[in-house]
């Protein structure tokens, strides 16, 4: 297949492209900045721009950009770019591929596009899958927008599937900010430790984005683990992991003057999500487990 990526110099995407290379896809790597290698093709999402026609063969779009959502503290102008950065790429690149469909109505396209398990808001305990509703807080409201953005590629008769991806566990990213603490003897729940966090390794990401190319499956996928766990069990877990007790706790109120917004909706939420519509559609996790999960993202670390 010839592919687009958009965000891959991220840790899922990097992780994409090489995997895509190694099953002998050709690769397109959208960029913000000058290009630096053949694949390589600038784009302007912020200001819905992306060079004529160049969309017009490829048979999927990976579409992973967007910036950073735990990077820095909410100000009202952090929040913007959060939101703009992720409805700007996608619309662009759902007009781009609906274009293209006019162009050539008998190539078969496929869209995936990157959400979250932000969708459902906090649902406490509650299990939830893909039938769930929205949330309310500004993270659902984020991805309520981004999803929605996806419209002219669905409505050009494009497929589909939004992923809405929870912490991914990689040498990279939150585990990799973590990881450093806890070897240190320095990691805690945060909170009162009981929401739940919905998470998934980095192979497994990776293979169920591969798995999605191809697989008959259109509208939201969560992309998470069948195991869910609490902050405190993850806590446990990755302590293990390093060898190191994790005895401390982060009150809630600390990390609320630390973080401001971001801790009630990103840090002490929580969604225990499933990944039903992936498992229905025969896709088989290789690390079902935490303690497996973390054992390869920290030895890749």
């Amino acid at each position: 297949m010839k592919v687009a990526v958009t965000g891959s110099s991220g840790l899922i995407g990097s992780a994409l492209v090489r995997a895509l290379a190694a099953d002998g896809h050709e690769v397109l790597r959208l960029v913000r900045r000058t290009p630096r290698t053949a694949d390589e093709h600038r784009w302007e999402p912020g200001l819905r721009r992306i060079p004529p026609g160049l969309l017009d063969d490829v048979d999927a779009v990976v579409n992973l950009a967007g910036v950073g959502v735990g990077d820095r503290r909410w100000t009202a102008k952090h929040k913007e770019q959060v939101l703009r950065s992720r409805v700007d790429s996608t619309a662009t690149i759902s007009q781009a591929l609906a274009d293209g469909a006019a162009a050539d109505p008998t190539r078969p396209r496929v869209l995936l596009s990157a959400s979250a398990v932000g969708w459902y808001g906090d649902t406490g305990a509650r299990v939830v899958t893909e039938d769930d509703p929205a949330g309310d807080d500004f993270l659902a409201r984020v991805c309520v927008q981004w999803e929605a953005a996806t419209a002219p590629a669905a409505d050009a008769g494009i497929r589909v599937a939004m992923l809405r991806t929870g912490l991914v566990l990689g040498p990279g990213g939150l585990l990799g900010r973590l990881a450093p603490l806890f070897r240190l003897g320095l990691g805690g729940k945060l909170g009162s430790g009981q929401q739940y966090v919905p998470w998934i390794g980095l192979h497994d990401e990776v293979d169920a984005i591969r798995f999605l190319l191809t697989a008959a499956v259109s509208g939201p996928v969560n992309l998470s683990a069948p195991t869910p766990v609490t902050n405190a069990e993850f806590t446990a877990a990755l302590a293990a992991a390093v060898h190191r007790p994790a005895v401390l706790t982060v009150p809630a109120p600390a990390l609320q003057l630390v973080l401001g917004e971001f801790a009630r909706v990103g840090v002490l939420a929580g969604q225990r999500a499933v990944p039903s519509v992936l498992e229905s559609a025969g896709f088989r996790f290789r690390q079902p487990d935490l303690s497996s999960a973390l054992a390869a993202a920290l030895a890749r670390g």
